[in-house]
């Protein structure tokens, strides 16, 4: 098949005609300033929301390692609070 069969034939533009494309080109045009607008505010949204997630973990690991301490000092007092018992009972009996 030859390329020229496959070519629309090509038509003169009407002002009315260019009109609409150039309208077309223009709402399109503020279309995509709008999308990539659209697509940084998001991107520094996620930014944002990613340094409050990241500083939620290391809260959150912060948190961890004080309970860690807390339980382990718990730990600590009741064994110290058995032996006190402990005594106590050995004096009294």
């Amino acid at each position: 098949m030859s390329t020229i069969a496959l070519q629309e034939p090509e038509l003169p533009l009407a002002a009315d005609d260019f009109s609409a494309l150039e309208q077309r080109v223009l709402r399109m045009v503020e279309l995509v300033k709008t999308e990539r607008e659209a697509r940084a505010a998001a991107e520094d949204r996620v930014a944002t929301l990613e340094q409050k997630i990241q500083q939620l973990i290391e809260q959150s690991s912060n948190t961890a390692t004080h309970i860690e301490a807390l339980e382990q000092e718990r730990e600590t007092v009741r064994l110290r609070v058995e032996r006190l018992l402990k005594h106590l009972d050995e004096i009294t009996a």
